[in-house]
């Protein structure tokens, strides 16, 4: 693949390797029942041919719509929880200055994010601070009922129509929503709010290059037509292409599983950007909600290195040896910085000097994985070129395509979520919410409330 190297050769001993290709037939399997869309959730395989067939149109309303909101807003607020804005934040955080928002001169909006939690504090915090600021929302919600982007959207358009008034607060408030049903669709009918729809055939968390993701994404300035075609790249190479050897989907989605059935059932995906972070929080929800049912699963989890060497790093070394290593490396920087040289070397660091900064921190990533190697990690590496839109959006659909084969080969429907609704109902149940008053009794009782 153009954007994407996937090496294998420090997960398996020479055994284990020849054991992926006896994986062959049985993979072809469920790649067909993806691309011809006959497996488990096939209601929600949208996605799978999504890059290919944006509307051109679609995408000149989206950039169209970003550009009036950067025009009237400093700052714009997402509301919305799980796929509804980790897409967003994943690829704005990674493609973003993270000190743009001190600038002293505004180009675009500052992204902030409301609806993923439940903190008095932090929505009380951010009522507060948009007390002061120019500001727009764009509310994320198929149904409009979700509970945490419902009350944050509740507390921001009492907000914003008391600041602004409710017929010029009604042009500064997106919905993005379901095209013909559900709370809030018929409120942004009803207030006349600009709408983009969510597909009826894509879940939240496979949603990233629908108006969900890209909309949030044009209005932080960054170019979605990139993005777009990264994943376009990305689709043509994985959906022609049934060969392990040159399809790193399925060689990703095998090498994973057959480590699982070797007893290493947590997966931890590394990266040596901080701009990564909230990518690795996307991949987190992705692959657990996918796979996390029937009780099987592989665990994800994330760790950023090199800080993380410095706190998780011990565990990983010398902990229990039920984990395998998957990092994404990313080739070159976008721009150079060199140590300088320091007359004194106090600090003993002159053997650096005139090295770049990404010189030093490929050693740490090389380094890292041969330490784990020795300590029993396996270790898969996900390569990138650079940190930058097509990469980005090629990644996006790797991880995406490889999530629905591994769900698969794990034999669960990775296009649901059924377990969500549990702790909902008790949540429901303890605050007296109607047609709740058996489960609030019984509940209540066994919390002794």
């Amino acid at each position: 693949m153009k954007n994407i190297s996937l090496d294998i050769s420090k997960a398996f001993d020479l055994e284990g390797c020849n054991e992926i290709y006896s994986q062959q037939s049985e993979i072809v399997e469920h790649y067909k029942a993806l691309l011809q869309k006959t497996g488990k959730g096939n209601d929600f395989l949208g996605w799978i041919d999504l890059p290919s067939s944006i509307d051109t149109a679609l995408i000149k309303d989206i950039e169209s719509s970003a550009k009036k909101i950067t025009n009237i807003a400093e700052v714009v607020v997402v509301i919305g929880i799980g796929g509804s804005y980790l897409g967003a934040r994943a690829v704005i955080d990674a493609l973003s200055d993270p000190f743009y928002a001190m600038g002293n001169k505004r180009q675009k909006p500052y992204i902030i994010y409301a609806g993923n939690n439940l903190s008095e504090d932090y929505h009380a915090e951010l009522l507060e601070f948009l007390d002061n600021k120019d500001y727009a929302v764009i509310v994320i919600s198929k149904s409009g009922t979700t509970t945490e982007p419902a009350i944050a959207f509740r507390l921001i358009k009492n907000h914003i129509e008391k600041k602004y008034g409710k017929e010029k607060a009604k042009d500064r408030i997106i919905a993005i929503t379901d095209k013909e049903k559900g709370a809030l669709k018929k409120l942004a009918t009803n207030e006349g709010y600009l709408t983009f729809d969510i597909p009826d055939d894509i879940g939240g968390r496979y949603s990233v290059l629908t108006p969900v993701g890209l909309l949030p994404i044009a209005v932080a300035g960054i170019d979605i037509k990139k993005i777009i075609a990264g994943a376009v790249e990305a689709e043509k190479d994985i959906c022609s292409n049934n060969k392990i050897d040159n399809n790193p989907a399925l060689l990703y989605a095998i090498t994973r599983n057959l480590l699982y059935q070797k007893g290493k059932h947590i997966e931890i995906l590394a990266c040596f950007q901080p701009h990564l972070q909230y990518f690795i929080e996307w991949w987190k929800q992705l692959y657990g909600e996918s796979e996390g049912k029937e009780n099987k699963g592989i665990f994800p989890a994330g760790v950023s290195f090199t800080s993380d060497l410095h706190s998780m790093g011990q565990y990983i070394q010398e902990g229990r040896r039920n984990i395998f290593e998957t990092v994404i490396s990313v080739e070159h920087s976008k721009k150079k910085l060199l140590i300088p040289l320091d007359k004194e070397n106090l600090d003993e660091l002159n053997f650096l000097a005139d090295k770049g900064i990404q010189e030093v921190n490929k050693m740490a990533e090389l380094g890292t994985m041969l330490a784990h190697v020795d300590g029993n990690v396996p270790n898969i590496k996900i390569a990138i070129p650079m940190l930058n839109e097509e990469s980005l959006g090629a990644l996006i659909y790797f991880f995406e395509f490889a999530c629905g084969l591994s769900g698969y080969l794990l034999g669960v429907n990775p296009f649901d979520q059924p377990g969500v609704e549990a702790y909902k109902k008790n949540m429901f149940a303890l605050l007296d919410k109607p047609g709740f008053e058996k489960q609030s009794k019984i509940i209540k009782t066994r919390l002794n409330l």
